[in-house]
Protein backbone atom coordinates (compact mmCIF):
# COMPACT_ATOMS: atom_id res chain seq x y z
CA UNK A 1 0.00 0.00 0.00
CA UNK A 2 2.91 2.45 0.75
CA UNK A 3 4.16 2.39 -2.52
CA UNK A 4 1.34 3.33 -4.44
CA UNK A 5 0.68 6.19 -1.79
CA UNK A 6 4.42 6.99 -2.53
CA UNK A 7 4.00 6.98 -6.34
CA UNK A 8 0.41 9.35 -6.08
CA UNK A 9 2.39 11.74 -3.91
CA UNK A 10 4.94 11.90 -6.56
CA UNK A 11 3.39 11.96 -9.60
CA UNK A 12 1.01 14.64 -8.16
CA UNK A 13 3.90 16.91 -7.25
CA UNK A 14 5.25 16.49 -10.69
CA UNK A 15 2.24 16.99 -12.23
CA UNK A 16 2.19 20.20 -9.99
CA UNK A 17 4.96 22.06 -11.74
CA UNK A 18 2.97 24.33 -14.14
CA UNK A 19 5.21 25.61 -16.84
CA UNK A 20 2.88 27.55 -18.40
CA UNK A 21 2.64 29.78 -15.50
CA UNK A 22 6.67 29.62 -15.34
CA UNK A 23 7.58 30.15 -18.87
CA UNK A 24 4.21 33.10 -18.92
CA UNK A 25 6.41 34.80 -16.08
CA UNK A 26 9.55 34.30 -17.39
CA UNK A 27 9.24 35.08 -20.91
CA UNK A 28 6.16 37.84 -20.78
CA UNK A 29 6.39 38.65 -17.30
CA UNK A 30 2.70 37.70 -16.07
CA UNK A 31 1.40 34.74 -15.14
CA UNK A 32 -0.68 33.22 -17.80
CA UNK A 33 -3.88 33.09 -15.19
CA UNK A 34 -4.24 36.68 -15.72
CA UNK A 35 -4.95 36.88 -19.25
CA UNK A 36 -7.36 35.10 -21.72
CA UNK A 37 -9.20 32.56 -20.62
CA UNK A 38 -7.58 32.43 -17.48
CA UNK A 39 -6.09 28.98 -18.24
CA UNK A 40 -3.04 27.86 -17.27
CA UNK A 41 -2.61 25.70 -20.63
CA UNK A 42 -0.75 25.76 -24.42
CA UNK A 43 -3.66 27.10 -26.08
CA UNK A 44 -4.02 30.39 -23.76
CA UNK A 45 -0.33 30.62 -23.80
CA UNK A 46 -0.33 31.01 -27.55
CA UNK A 47 -3.10 33.68 -27.71
CA UNK A 48 -1.70 35.55 -24.62
CA UNK A 49 2.39 35.01 -25.26
CA UNK A 50 3.18 33.47 -28.68
CA UNK A 51 3.96 30.43 -30.37
CA UNK A 52 7.49 29.89 -28.66
CA UNK A 53 6.27 29.83 -25.46
CA UNK A 54 2.95 27.58 -26.14
CA UNK A 55 5.09 25.06 -28.09
CA UNK A 56 7.69 25.05 -25.28
CA UNK A 57 4.56 24.36 -22.60
CA UNK A 58 2.81 21.53 -24.89
CA UNK A 59 6.61 19.98 -24.76
CA UNK A 60 6.83 20.28 -21.39
CA UNK A 61 3.38 19.35 -20.08
CA UNK A 62 3.49 15.82 -22.20
CA UNK A 63 6.75 15.04 -20.91
CA UNK A 64 5.34 15.23 -16.84
CA UNK A 65 3.13 13.00 -18.12
CA UNK A 66 5.97 10.49 -19.69
CA UNK A 67 7.75 11.30 -16.48
CA UNK A 68 5.09 10.12 -14.45
CA UNK A 69 4.94 7.05 -16.15
CA UNK A 70 8.33 6.17 -16.78
CA UNK A 71 8.96 6.14 -12.60
CA UNK A 72 5.85 3.99 -12.48
CA UNK A 73 7.30 1.43 -14.90
CA UNK A 74 10.90 1.84 -13.05
CA UNK A 75 9.05 0.99 -9.63
CA UNK A 76 6.72 -1.58 -11.34
CA UNK A 77 9.47 -3.58 -12.31
CA UNK A 78 12.00 -3.20 -9.37
CA UNK A 79 9.35 -4.21 -6.34
CA UNK A 80 7.82 -7.45 -6.32
CA UNK A 81 4.46 -8.50 -5.78
CA UNK A 82 3.12 -5.59 -7.01
CA UNK A 83 0.26 -4.61 -8.94
CA UNK A 84 2.39 -2.93 -12.14
CA UNK A 85 -1.06 -1.65 -13.93
CA UNK A 86 -2.51 -0.04 -10.72
CA UNK A 87 0.85 1.49 -9.92
CA UNK A 88 0.83 2.68 -13.63
CA UNK A 89 -2.91 3.71 -13.39
CA UNK A 90 -1.86 6.14 -10.19
CA UNK A 91 0.71 7.53 -11.59
CA UNK A 92 -1.15 8.47 -14.54
CA UNK A 93 -4.34 10.23 -12.53
CA UNK A 94 -2.04 11.81 -10.17
CA UNK A 95 -0.37 13.69 -12.78
CA UNK A 96 -3.10 14.68 -14.24
CA UNK A 97 -4.73 15.90 -11.47
CA UNK A 98 -1.59 18.00 -10.07
CA UNK A 99 -1.55 19.44 -13.40
CA UNK A 100 -5.18 20.47 -12.58
CA UNK A 101 -4.83 21.78 -9.43
CA UNK A 102 -1.35 22.14 -8.51
CA UNK A 103 -0.40 22.38 -5.27
CA UNK A 104 2.58 25.48 -5.79
CA UNK A 105 0.21 27.42 -7.85
CA UNK A 106 -2.73 27.73 -5.61
CA UNK A 107 -4.39 24.45 -6.81
CA UNK A 108 -4.95 26.49 -10.47
CA UNK A 109 -3.33 24.97 -13.25
CA UNK A 110 -4.55 24.03 -16.33
CA UNK A 111 -7.06 21.53 -17.57
CA UNK A 112 -4.78 18.60 -18.28
CA UNK A 113 -5.42 18.09 -22.03
CA UNK A 114 -1.16 18.01 -23.07
CA UNK A 115 -0.16 15.70 -19.84
CA UNK A 116 -3.07 13.09 -20.05
CA UNK A 117 -1.52 12.83 -23.76
CA UNK A 118 2.16 12.37 -22.04
CA UNK A 119 0.41 9.72 -19.95
CA UNK A 120 -2.03 8.14 -22.86
CA UNK A 121 1.16 7.38 -24.72
CA UNK A 122 3.56 5.71 -22.27
CA UNK A 123 0.11 3.96 -21.45
CA UNK A 124 -0.43 2.30 -24.97
CA UNK A 125 1.00 4.26 -27.79
CA UNK A 126 -1.29 2.89 -30.62
CA UNK A 127 -4.40 4.11 -28.39
CA UNK A 128 -2.29 7.17 -27.50
CA UNK A 129 -1.83 8.13 -31.04
CA UNK A 130 -5.23 7.15 -32.07
CA UNK A 131 -6.84 9.89 -29.99
CA UNK A 132 -3.87 12.13 -31.01
CA UNK A 133 -4.71 11.76 -34.58
CA UNK A 134 -8.62 12.09 -34.22
CA UNK A 135 -8.11 15.09 -31.93
CA UNK A 136 -5.82 16.63 -34.51
CA UNK A 137 -8.26 16.59 -37.34
CA UNK A 138 -11.68 17.54 -35.63
CA UNK A 139 -9.01 20.87 -34.52
CA UNK A 140 -7.96 21.65 -37.83
CA UNK A 141 -11.94 21.04 -38.89
CA UNK A 142 -13.30 22.98 -36.42
CA UNK A 143 -10.75 25.45 -35.09
CA UNK A 144 -11.73 24.21 -31.84
CA UNK A 145 -9.09 22.86 -29.58
CA UNK A 146 -11.60 21.89 -26.63
CA UNK A 147 -13.96 19.79 -29.11
CA UNK A 148 -10.62 17.86 -30.23
CA UNK A 149 -9.66 17.74 -26.77
CA UNK A 150 -12.93 16.08 -25.72
CA UNK A 151 -14.15 13.71 -28.04
CA UNK A 152 -10.30 12.26 -27.79
CA UNK A 153 -10.93 12.04 -24.28
CA UNK A 154 -14.06 10.02 -24.61
CA UNK A 155 -12.37 7.69 -27.33
CA UNK A 156 -9.82 6.54 -25.11
CA UNK A 157 -11.84 4.48 -22.89
CA UNK A 158 -13.78 3.43 -26.05
CA UNK A 159 -10.67 1.94 -27.23
CA UNK A 160 -9.50 0.03 -24.21
CA UNK A 161 -12.80 -2.10 -25.20
CA UNK A 162 -11.18 -3.46 -28.54
CA UNK A 163 -7.53 -2.91 -28.26
CA UNK A 164 -5.71 -5.53 -26.19
CA UNK A 165 -2.30 -5.13 -27.16
CA UNK A 166 0.42 -2.44 -26.94
CA UNK A 167 0.23 -1.57 -23.63
CA UNK A 168 3.27 -0.66 -21.77
CA UNK A 169 2.73 -2.27 -18.87
CA UNK A 170 0.16 -5.46 -19.12
CA UNK A 171 0.82 -8.89 -17.04
CA UNK A 172 -0.05 -11.98 -19.14
CA UNK A 173 -3.58 -13.22 -18.97
CA UNK A 174 -5.07 -9.83 -18.33
CA UNK A 175 -6.86 -7.73 -21.40
CA UNK A 176 -6.98 -4.47 -22.35
CA UNK A 177 -9.79 -4.13 -19.99
CA UNK A 178 -8.13 -3.70 -16.82
CA UNK A 179 -7.64 0.02 -17.79
CA UNK A 180 -11.62 0.57 -18.95
CA UNK A 181 -11.87 2.19 -15.00
CA UNK A 182 -8.29 4.04 -15.42
CA UNK A 183 -9.35 5.58 -18.80
CA UNK A 184 -12.72 6.85 -17.72
CA UNK A 185 -11.48 8.42 -14.43
CA UNK A 186 -8.91 10.11 -16.77
CA UNK A 187 -11.50 11.47 -19.27
CA UNK A 188 -13.73 12.38 -16.63
CA UNK A 189 -11.03 14.53 -15.63
CA UNK A 190 -10.85 16.58 -19.11
CA UNK A 191 -14.27 16.90 -19.59
CA UNK A 192 -14.85 18.23 -16.25
CA UNK A 193 -12.24 20.70 -16.42
CA UNK A 194 -13.62 21.71 -20.59
CA UNK A 195 -17.33 22.04 -18.51
CA UNK A 196 -17.59 25.85 -19.58
CA UNK A 197 -15.82 24.75 -23.16
CA UNK A 198 -18.59 22.21 -23.73
CA UNK A 199 -21.37 24.91 -22.61
CA UNK A 200 -20.25 27.49 -25.47
CA UNK A 201 -19.79 24.68 -28.07
CA UNK A 202 -23.46 23.64 -27.41
CA UNK A 203 -24.26 27.33 -27.30
CA UNK A 204 -22.12 27.50 -30.53
CA UNK A 205 -20.02 30.85 -28.94
CA UNK A 206 -17.27 28.40 -28.47
CA UNK A 207 -13.68 30.43 -29.20
CA UNK A 208 -12.01 28.74 -32.10
CA UNK A 209 -8.15 29.17 -32.94
CA UNK A 210 -6.32 31.64 -34.45
CA UNK A 211 -2.69 32.13 -35.07
CA UNK A 212 -3.20 35.57 -35.75
CA UNK A 213 -0.88 37.97 -33.62
CA UNK A 214 1.00 35.10 -32.09
CA UNK A 215 4.15 35.63 -32.05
Amino acid sequence: MAVYIIMAIIAYLIGSVNFSIIISKKMAGFDVREKGSGNAGTTNMLRSVGKKAAAITLLCDVLKGVFAIVIAIVLGNIIKNIDRELLLEIAGIGVVLGHTFPIFFQFKGGKGVATSLGVLILSNWQIGLICLVFALVLMILTRMVSLGSCAAAVLFPVLTLFINSNYTVLTEGKSGNVYLVYSIILAVIVLYNHRSNIKRIMDGTENKLSFKGTK
